[in-house]
């Protein structure tokens, strides 16, 4: 098995917030996340598929061919977008997490793939923070 990965990198605003809550625990739970004027990330999107390589071309899947569909069903919804209002597959109400978000973009890119399987989705939110998701 054969594993390569292909990054795209996007930006897009979040808060993170709970209506139920008052801003004090929202503050203290989430700290800057929970600005009333939203936050911004440039994100760095890691899609890794595994494989075995054609025996003609030695590609497990066309890079190109990844890159379109990760961009077709992922990065083109969400650059420079507001994650809580702008992306029609983020549930309403849903965090906009990094842990939330590496399951979504496994929701929508793993059904478009047929020449190789998903093996995890790596979203880094900062340089320190990342989340890494393996479709379980």
């Amino acid at each position: 098995m054969v594993y390569i990965t292909r990054r795209e990198r996007f930006n897009a605003a979040h808060k993170l917030w709970v209506n139920e809550w008052d801003e004090d625990e929202n503050i203290r739970v989430f700290g800057k996340c929970a600005n009333k004027n939203w936050h911004g990330h440039n994100y760095d999107l890691f899609v890794t598929v595994k494989g075995t390589p054609d025996p003609v071309t030695g590609f497990i899947v066309d890079v190109k061919k990844l890159s379109r569909l990760i961009k077709q069903s992922i990065t083109d919804k969400v650059d420079h977008s507001n994650l809580n209002m702008d992306v029609d597959f983020i549930p309403n109400g849903m965090q906009p997490t990094t842990e939330n978000l590496v399951i979504l973009f496994w929701q929508q890119l793993e059904p478009l793939l047929e020449d190789c399987r998903l093996h995890s989705i790596k979203l880094y939110e900062t340089e320190n923070i990342y989340a890494e998701y393996f479709g379980e």
